[in-house]
């Protein structure tokens, strides 16, 4: 049950219009396809890094404080909340596509990584979000690999499909903005929704 609801708010975040497709679609305006596909092999590897980074610093928690993961799993759970209401009264102005040069596949595949790994954010949403769903008992860090290389793999996918139909998800140099709108309000009720699930269920446990 907890890895069913995993894979559908996983699911729900990957579609959510954000900076990662934007990024893409743009570097797809700027350079090509092949420019788009070689920044979403690049920012699937940068979320892999970390992905792994969560998985060692989680496991190394655990060996240290039982207490210490639990709190982590507390502050990880209101995280998601904090998120949530951030997607709900977020403007709508970062919808559209930023500016980005042309400089070549290869290029786009290095910069895509360093963007991704670079990325804060993506590290404290994969030491919150992560945490949420694993089993008691079960080995840490086979399911946080798991997870977390599903998490990828999902956002990788949609980033993939958003730079194969880049014309269609473009309208004058710019996402729907009705869509991403919409999508942004349903990927912010179902993280607090998650994250008011998840903190209820801990206290009840």
């Amino acid at each position: 049950m907890s890895f069913i609801a995993f894979v559908v708010a996983a699911t729900i975040l990957a579609i959510t219009p954000g900076p990662g497709i934007a990024y893409v679609v743009a570097r797809t305006v700027a350079g090509g396809r092949a420019q788009g596909l070689a920044s979403c092999i690049g920012t699937a590897i940068g979320g892999m890094l970390h992905v792994l980074a969560a998985a060692v610093g989680l496991s190394l928690l655990v060996a240290q404080s039982a207490l210490a993961f639990s709190l982590v799993k507390y502050l990880g759970a209101a995280y998601l909340v904090y998120l949530g209401v951030r997607m709900l009264m977020r403007k709508q102005q970062d919808a559209g596509l930023q500016t980005v040069s042309a400089p070549g596949a290869r290029r786009a595949l290095l910069e895509g990584i360093l963007v991704e790994a670079l990325n804060v954010k993506t590290a404290l949403f994969f030491l919150a979000f992560l945490p949420q769903f694993v089993a008691p008992g079960e080995p840490l860090v086979p399911q946080l690999v798991l997870m977390g290389s599903i998490c990828v793999a999902l956002n990788t996918l949609v980033d993939v499909i958003a730079v194969l139909a880049a014309h269609r998800l473009l309208d004058s140099g710019a996402m729907h903005t009705a869509r991403a709108r919409l999508m942004a309000r349903v990927s912010g009720i179902t993280m607090i929704g998650l994250g008011l699930f998840l903190a209820t269920a801990k206290r009840q446990a």
